[in-house]
């Protein structure tokens, strides 16, 4: 039985971290405490968690600003916080950024989960009532055809240099649980979407770009496929893996879902259209085909029928019902997006995209 008292979440203050935090404080009875350490780069914001925080407070909620390649803090927050379970998130994620400077990618996603899976060895020290837990993505798999999915069985063939320093950190866990018994999950899931995602993706580019009648930027001819997941789909299926996955296992975490890239495009600009009572080809003609990103990956699909099975996981937002909640967010949080768009973050948003 695992304890799940004392829970470190790193990158919490992250799109997909802080939407977990918020959902197994708001939807799974969980009594425990949340100890969220991320280092606050360009994508973490902790106004992000303003709520939990002032909802929770340091009872059972607390943030520890650090970077998660830093050994004594990591051991230190081990110990002062007497973790029993670790949910790893924190990752440098973008693909863009990991072909103009790998670096980061092998140093944070690397490094950082090599330094988090030894300070858990050594704190835990051979219980079994612990879970060391680790975020990956269907990407350390490759590129698929026109037909045929990706499954936990899928030889991995990471493309990009994020992918493969995902592809190593994974690796590096299951080591862990082979060599010296540390008890390990792993969730590899599809393209996540939804509130507090910050707009280097997709998306909140398309949503933030239409907002402001900018360019909308689509790689090659558009036809790239991609699984999309609402963020809370994917939390849930987080929580039962921590709760109640076998050990060692990994287990795909997927929307069913799949979309090519212009035809999401399109599909946003129909919907703003509609929110600001306008002709949807006033969006559309805003579409701008860019040079392809290197070693683009053509399709993602992800079968996920084995934590369907096991754990009888589900997704429960439709697409449309999801790109509603996002877009519904997006135009009532304009602050939220207004204070993120300075600092670092401006200035890579202006180099990559253009300016605001």
């Amino acid at each position: 039985m695992r304890k799940l008292e004392n829970i470190l979440v790193t990158g919490g203050a992250g799109f997909i971290g802080s939407n977990f935090i918020r959902y197994v404080f708001k939807n799974t009875g969980f009594k425990g405490k949340i100890i969220n350490l991320d280092k606050l780069t360009y994508a973490g914001n902790a106004e992000s968690l303003s709520d939990i925080n002032s909802e929770f407070g340091d009872e059972r909620y607390s943030f520890v600003h650090g970077d998660i390649c830093d050994k004594d803090l990591v051991s230190r927050v081990f110990i002062d916080y007497n973790i029993d379970t670790v949910i790893h998130f924190a990752a440098e994620s973008h693909v863009d950024r990991s072909i103009h400077g790998p670096a980061e990618f092998m140093n944070t996603n690397i490094i950082g989960t090599f330094t988090l899976l030894d300070a858990a060895k050594n704190f835990w020290n051979g219980r079994s009532d612990v879970l060391f837990h680790h975020i990956s993505t269907d990407e350390v798999y490759g590129s698929l055809g026109d037909s045929g999915y990706f499954f936990e069985t899928t030889p991995y063939d990471p493309r990009s240099p994020y992918s493969a320093s995902k592809a190593s950190s994974d690796h590096i866990v299951m080591a862990y649980n082979h060599t010296y018994g540390l008890p390990v999950t792993i969730t590899n899931c599809s393209n996540n979407y939804g509130p507090y995602q910050f707009p280097e993706k997709l998306i909140p580019v398309i949503i933030f770009n239409i907002m402001d009648n900018k360019t909308l930027p689509v790689y090659g001819d558009g036809k790239n496929i991609r699984d999309w997941l609402f963020v809370d789909d994917h939390n849930s299926a987080v929580w039962a893996v921590v709760n109640n996955g076998r050990n060692g296992e990994t287990y795909n975490v997927g929307g069913e879902n799949e979309w090519e890239n212009i035809k999401l495009v399109t599909a946003l600009c129909e919907k703003m259209a509609l929110i600001k009572g306008k002709d949807k080809n006033n969006f559309e003609s805003l579409i701008n085909y860019v040079k392809d990103r290197p070693g683009h990956d053509r399709r993602y699909a992800i079968n996920c029928d084995k934590i369907k099975l096991e754990l009888g996981w589900k997704q429960t937002v439709s697409f449309d019902q999801g790109l509603d909640l996002t877009i519904d967010w997006y135009l009532k949080n304009t602050q939220w997006i207004s204070n993120i768009r300075s600092g670092e973050y401006k200035k890579w948003i202006e180099k990559n995209y253009g300016s605001r």
